[in-house]
């Protein structure tokens, strides 16, 4: 059992309350199918800073600042009810007396230290989840749950030192977030301009978006949990040469001339292989490789980039497992690539209109109840993990919450060497035990 104490929980509020410019946000379709999933949730190890830092006082400080720029993420998601139609619209209130603000969290555990987190071989163990926030609250808790929370966790490290654990888990409605911390005032926060809180809607969908009542019901757990596989996590690092491999392997191997598969594809289908493999389905069952595709620079025209919007589709590659085994690992990359490139505007602006005459809200663990069929490629290599340094050094590492787990997810953060990639894998465990024992995949992956 994991020893973290909370020292304290408190509310962070922006610094000036007083904004003209703050409105009501009301979420896309792309947003409110989201309604019923967990909050993100990632974090960073660092070296503590020097007790003279006064950290949280700092931290605290400096994520008002922020919060003043990001002011969407202190708001509060508000339900109105339309009783002429038995349906219900959602906003997200960023006036100063909707500002709830963020929850701050300071935490510290006496007898783990930073061997005990960063396993070896990548193992991750299962205390983590008392490094996080806000477990286990979905989108809709945000109508009486901070849209962000935080938390900063002191654990021991080796030699007496002690280290830092910063995590944060976000309200997966209505946008994404690079979190701005560090205990050096707003000389942390760059100068940009006012964050545009506009929404996106095309023409043709009005907003509020009405959603029938009985899509907003709590969903029913389910029964077959407990007859499920148990799943256990384990971070793989790609190194710059061994995605170099991989893309120019998949690149020889596809004989493609219209296409050029990128090296996140080609890891993409090399983990998809390689799970597949060993995950005992048969030769006719489909198998899926499941991406979020950014489109805020595929539309016509491109988003601001100041723009706050969960412009995603989830992109899938289906094929049957005979296919994806019978077939080189440049194959699957194919079948990736051609997805990816499928996703255009036309289609985007498809989706919503649809979706909007037949509204339809995810549920967390709507995947299929089988052992294993698919992976869930999550996040991006391409966030800025490492490079930002809040005052006290750069992170030692990083690693996903337990918030959306489910077996199959990979989720892929910046390596801590530059052009690498790590991934934070959630697996079944006959399948990660054969999988670590596998030599085509071990040759282009470390274990530390």
């Amino acid at each position: 059992m994991a020893d973290v104490t909370v020292i304290s929980s408190s509310i962070v509020r922006p610094q000036n309350l007083n904004q003209s410019c703050r409105t009501k946000i009301h979420p896309t379709p792309f947003d409110l199918k989201l309604l019923y999933v967990d909050y993100p949730q990632r974090g960073l190890l660092f070296h503590k800073p020097d007790p003279e830092t006064h950290l949280i006082s700092r931290l605290k400080t400096s994520l008002s600042t922020a919060l003043d720029i990001y002011f969407p993420f202190s708001g509060r998601l508000v339900k109105e009810e339309n009783l002429e139609d038995n349906t219900v619209s959602f906003y997200i209130d960023c006036d100063e007396h909707g500002s709830s603000g963020a929850k701050f969290v300071h935490a510290e555990s006496k007898s783990l230290s930073v061997s005990d987190i960063l396993q070896l071989h990548g193992s991750v163990p299962d205390f983590m989840s008392h490094f996080f926030p806000s477990v286990d609250v979905k989108s809709i808790n945000g109508l009486t749950e901070p849209l962000l929370a935080l938390q900063v966790t002191e654990v021991k490290m080796v030699f007496s030192s002690v280290s830092v654990i910063i995590t944060w888990s976000l309200m997966e409605l209505p946008f994404g977030v690079s979190l701005i911390l560090g205990p050096r005032y707003a000389l942390m926060i760059p100068t940009i301009r006012r964050t545009t809180t506009r929404g996106w809607f095309l023409d043709g969908i009005s907003f509020p978006i009405r959603v029938p009542a009985s899509e907003t019901a709590v969903p029913s757990p389910r029964q077959e949990t407990s007859l499920r596989p148990t799943s256990n996590e384990r971070v793989f690092h790609f190194t710059k040469r061994n995605l170099s491999n991989l893309k120019a392997k998949a690149n020889n191997e596809a004989g493609s001339s219209d296409l050029i598969i990128s090296s996140l594809q080609a890891l993409s289908a090399h983990l998809w292989r390689s799970t597949v493999r060993h995950s005992g389905m048969s030769r006719d069952e489909e198998t899926h490789c499941k991406l979020t595709v950014d489109m805020r620079q595929r539309l016509n025209p491109p988003l601001e980039k100041e723009c706050f919007g969960n412009l995603i589709l989830l992109g899938v590659a289906t094929v049957t497992v005979g296919e994806l085994l019978d077939n080189q690992m440049g194959w699957a990359a194919l079948q990736i690539s051609k997805m990816v490139h499928s996703q255009t505007d036309e289609k985007f602006k498809t989706f919503a209109k649809n979706w909007v005459r037949d509204v339809k809200i995810l549920e967390k663990g709507c995947g299929s109840p089988k052992v294993f069929d698919s992976v869930v490629m999550s996040s991006s290599p391409w966030f800025d993990v490492y490079g930002n340094d809040f005052g006290w050094g750069k992170p030692i590492a990083a690693r996903a919450g337990p918030g959306n787990s489910m077996r199959g997810k990979l989720v892929l953060f910046q390596g801590i060497e530059e052009g690498s990639i790590a991934v934070h894998a959630t697996l079944c465990s006959h399948v990660l035990v054969k999988l670590l024992a596998d030599v085509e995949f071990l040759e282009n992956v470390t274990i530390t």
